[in-house]
């Protein structure tokens, strides 16, 4: 007969190696997760910036809209990818206020990191103060 002990240490031999599969699995998805996040934020907060670099050349008196649109797009192409600078538009728009203000919007696709992460796409505004303002006298 064997000792209590020594049968129990006997029923849990290789348990170490599932506990570290099941462990080493979930520390690897949240690892994952935590990545996609921060590579999805990461994107956001570039297109945020090429948006409103555009906005901004876009707001001088002597450039014409079309030049916001394309300095955005190359911005885009040059920090991330051609692909994120496919859908955008510009305007100048009129606030409650009655400030103008040209707005460079981009529809960009979200990054996906395996088949697990977001899908779809984002949509960001950059704005910029109008020097083309129209004063009442």
């Amino acid at each position: 007969m064997h000792p209590p002990a020594l049968a129990a240490c006997r029923r849990e031999r290789g348990s170490a190696v599932a506990e570290f599969v099941m462990v080493s699995t979930l520390l690897l998805l949240l690892g994952m997760g935590v990545i996609q996040l921060g590579l999805a934020l990461h994107v956001r907060n570039t297109v945020i910036s090429c948006a409103a670099e555009g906005a901004r050349l876009g707001a001088r008196a002597d450039v014409p809209l079309t030049d916001a649109t394309a300095r955005t797009r190359a911005l885009l192409a040059e920090t991330l990818a051609p692909s994120y600078g496919q859908d955008i538009s510009t305007q100048r728009v009129v606030t409650d206020a009655g400030v103008q203000v040209v707005e460079v919007t981009v529809v960009a696709p979200i990054p996906v990191i395996g088949l697990l992460g977001p899908t779809g796409s984002m949509t960001v505004t950059g704005r910029a103060f109008d020097e083309r303002q129209v004063s009442d006298p």
